[in-house]
């Protein structure tokens, strides 16, 4: 399965598609109108290694709601991830058995040379 999980209002994530070169044989998913899903989710972390990993901490949301004072657990990432897509690094792709995520140089480069290859 070909997937990411993007924010189509984000500029950077638009370039990032952009970039990418995609094909018609990935399927886009904007999270802000369908969430990812709990099983999709708990595959990638189980690619990645921790909910944390999937979290981003920049989100307006993480101070507003005081969650930068207060120690999370996985249980409290997953859930936080489920109930409001702006905890979500972006993008999320999903290229097979290959997981990227986020919106670093080296990250886009890694996926772009894994969909091309």
């Amino acid at each position: 399965m070909k997937k990411i999980y993007h924010l189509s209002s984000c500029t950077t994530n638009q370039r990032i598609l952009q970039t990418l070169e995609l094909k018609d044989d990935v399927i886009l998913q904007d999270i802000k109108t369908e969430n990812i899903d709990g099983a999709t989710l708990d595959w990638i972390k189980e690619k990645v290694g921790s909910y944390e990993a999937l979290f981003s901490k920049r989100a307006m949301k993480y101070k507003s709601m005081g969650l930068n004072e207060k120690q999370l657990t996985e249980e409290d990432y997953r859930r936080y991830l489920l109930e409001e897509y702006t905890f979500l690094k972006r993008p999320f792709i999903i290229l097979d058995e290959e997981v990227f995520i986020g919106n670093a140089k080296k990250t886009v480069e890694a996926a772009y040379s894994a969909y091309h290859k």
